[in-house]
């Protein structure tokens, strides 16, 4: 039997979008575009990089675990007791790019977390997308 309380879960966003993998990398690691999509913050693409995003209701703590230029970007994701992993993943297609996102690290008992996860990050792909359209 399974503990809820210790049971990972994880939430995950995927979009096929019209850009190339290289557009959408530089609106996921240029902290002037992340800050228009999901948070002010002080990021580098840069393994070992500490950085926070910013917003009015607290900062998350993260930190860079991986960099694969327009591939693959993964860090930490740390708030509220919150200790998790945010992925994200790019894969070309014929018609752009294929968009994944996953965060990962969720305990059973951090529901709210989760929920505010499940409902946040969608907002965020569609305020990427906004920005996606807007840069050359």
């Amino acid at each position: 039997m399974t503990n809820a309380a210790t049971e990972a879960l994880s939430v995950v966003v995927e979009r096929e979008v019209a850009f190339p993998a290289e557009k959408i990398w530089r609106a996921l690691t240029q902290p002037h575009l992340i800050e228009e999509w999901l948070m002010k913050n002080d990021f580098k693409p840069v393994v070992d990089h500490r950085f926070n995003l910013r917003a009015d209701w607290g900062a998350v703590e993260c930190q860079v675990l991986e960099v694969e230029p327009n591939k693959t970007l993964s860090y930490t994701w740390g708030a509220y007791g919150l200790e998790s992993i945010v992925t994200w993943t790019l894969t070309p297609t014929s018609t752009g790019t294929h968009l994944r996102m996953e965060q990962s690290g969720f305990r059973g008992d951090q529901q709210q977390a989760y929920q505010g996860a499940k409902a946040g990050w969608p907002r965020f792909f569609g305020n990427l997308e906004q920005v996606l359209a807007r840069i050359d």
